[in-house]
């Protein structure tokens, strides 16, 4: 068994500098080649182990480390649309993972958006806090060790830096995840470690290496063995053109050899393919998939490797799903119905209710399903695609079932200005982004606003949960009406019926006062004067009782089939008394 070399994937925000991080690693300029300096294709280059020992220098003697791997290939994303096709069913086929944070400016929304997809899939990571070449009188130095250079800083420039490391460990703590700066981490297993480092400078990433590379050979020892003659598994990152060779595929091989002319079946929206590839492109050594002109032509290549595919009817190929090498009629089938099955794991259209989701890839249908999940939102409908009349038709169904399911999530996909019309005309509301924790906060903050606009014109007409206690020495008046001082527990308003805990209705409010002025509802622990049709206080209700607001049944199933994750824990227990006293 031969050790692979491990997939980094390298995530972040827009900007904070992922691809100028490999660039000092490769000792390439991509960042600067992309339009606006931003990446706009997956890429993947590999690190052989002498330019990491190079990068790494006296640290490693220093440090007492041997390096047993071959290197490392490392995964640039320009979203996490491409990342989240990073993927094989049952896990993702990163082994870990650098999340690239702009140390100046903390977690931003795409930062938050890793850490979620990072969790979902279980995959560990390191944090590089880049660009501390920028903190406010930071001296430069040549050299790839932080250390050496945070030793040479003032000790207000080393305050600072550690109060914005502070910051970050602090975001961190949301997720529930426990975070330092490396060299204070006695325990990798339990905490994150942070790596401040300058992409520019080249600051820091000597630890950055020599800390992945480190922690991949100690922990990821029996994950990255791999059987050097077994067909080759892999994973599509984008479908693309290429002059010369028609449509190819940019594929993660993350176990076995893949060799010119081998059968693969490819899985695809119409269902898997068998296909035979023409060519196997491979950038050279630390040169990368989407550096045009670096290609060479090889004739076989090993897990792990980063290589483009040209093969017939490729155009069929869906990003996000496996490639295998197959060699008999019985591979073929086996691998086929292994797709199929990971496919319909995916997409999916059922008859249940639920929202409809629509992405350009299947990674980011999984990503979208994940964070669902965390908030019980169910879906009837997950494709790949843009959005179409059908999509509208089936979320406009949703209408008299539940409003808030009424909602269609684009997420990489078309719509056109018919179809925008057609959902604005049908009140089905569309989402568009291509921020996948975008496009999540967009709905929730939609959400939000949909249940107190509900809430509101609910409350004008549903008997809420609630309670009112008659205060002692507030009694201003015995009957026709009895006007007592009172304290709210849960919410009441006019016209509401009072029941005594025995289950005995005693009359009807009348009239609330507050602070002198007539109002139509009060909430819990607001003190008011009501006045009661239908009692009289020493006889039927008494000072300090309890009375309860009569709910009818109707309106108590609207209450908890609609609002009751609104509810606070107060008026939940009054349900039940109530329940109690009918019963």
């Amino acid at each position: 068994m031969n050790i692979r070399q491990p997939i980094i994937s390298v995530i972040g925000h827009i900007d904070h500098g992922k691809t100028t991080i490999l660039d000092r690693i490769r000792g390439t300029t991509i960042a600067k080649k992309e339009a606006g300096a931003i990446t706009q294709h997956v890429g993947a280059s590999e690190i052989p182990i002498d330019s990491i020992k190079n990068m790494c220098g006296e640290m490693l003697k220093k440090m007492n480390i041997k390096f047993t791997i071959p290197g490392i290939l490392t995964i640039d994303t320009p979203g996490h649309e491409a990342f989240t096709n990073l993927r094989k069913r049952g896990g993702s086929i990163s082994d870990l993972a650098i999340l690239v944070v702009d140390i100046n400016e903390g977690f931003k929304a795409q930062t938050r958006e890793a850490i979620t997809i990072l969790k979902q899939a279980k995959i560990p990571f390191l944090v590089a806090a880049n660009k501390i070449d920028l903190i406010p009188h930071w001296k430069k130095n040549k050299t790839n060790c932080f250390m050496e250079s945070f030793k040479l800083q003032e000790p207000d420039v080393q305050q600072e830096l550690d109060n914005q490391l502070y910051k970050i460990v602090i975001s961190l703590s949301d997720y529930g995840i426990e975070a330092e700066r490396f060299d204070r981490v006695d325990d990798f297993t339990k905490k994150v470690s942070i790596i401040p480092v300058s992409g520019l400078t080249s600051e820091g990433i000597g630890e950055l290496l020599m800390y992945i590379t480190g922690l991949s050979q100690k922990y990821l020892e029996e994950k990255l063995k791999i059987e050097v003659d077994g067909p080759a598994k892999g994973n599509i990152l984008e479908v693309k053109e290429i002059k010369g060779f028609g449509k190819t595929i940019d594929v993660i091989i993350y176990d076995g050899v893949l060799k010119k002319g081998d059968k693969i079946v490819v899985g695809g929206l119409e269902g898997p393919f068998l296909t035979k590839t023409r060519a196997i492109l491979k950038p050279s050594p630390l040169k990368e998939l989407r550096e045009k002109g670096e290609f060479q032509s090889v004739d076989e290549v090993s897990a792990a490797a980063g290589i483009k595919i040209s093969a017939p009817e490729l155009e069929n190929a869906v990003a996000g799903m496996s490639i295998q090498v197959t060699n008999t009629q019985e591979e073929i089938e086996k691998s086929k119905n292994l797709f199929k099955d990971e496919i319909q794991d995916v997409l999916f259209k059922k008859e249940d209710n639920g929202v409809i989701i629509k992405a350009d890839s299947i990674g980011a249908i999984e990503a979208l399903q994940g964070m669902f999940k965390q908030i019980n939102l169910p879906i009837k409908k997950a494709d790949i695609g843009d959005v179409t009349k059908n999509d509208v038709i089936e979320a406009e169904l949703m209408k008299n079932e539940d409003n808030l399911l009424c909602v269609i999530f684009a997420f990489n996909s078309k719509i056109s200005e018919e179809i925008k019309q057609m959902a604005k005309d049908r009140q089905v509301k569309i989402f568009s982004a291509d921020i996948i924790y975008t496009l999540f906060e967009k709905y929730k903050e939609w959400r939000n606003t949909q249940i107190e606009e509900q809430k509101k014109l609910a409350f004008e007409k549903l008997i809420w949960p609630g309670k009112i206690k008659l205060l002692k020495g507030y009694t201003f008046r015995q009957s026709n009406p009895a006007i007592v001082g009172v304290e709210i527990i849960g919410r009441i308003k006019t016209g509401t019926r009072l029941v005594k805990k025995s289950g005995k209705e005693i009359g009807k409010i009348k009239e609330i006062q507050k602070q002198g002025k007539s109002v139509s509802e009060a909430e819990s622990g607001e003190s008011v004067a009501v006045s009661i049709t239908g009692a009289t206080v020493g006889r039927q209700i008494h000072e300090e009782d309890e009375l309860i607001s009569f709910i009818p049944r109707s309106h108590l199933e609207i209450i908890e089939n609609k609002f009751k994750e609104e509810l606070s824990e107060e008026e939940l227990s009054i349900i039940q008394e109530f329940k109690n006293i009918n019963r």
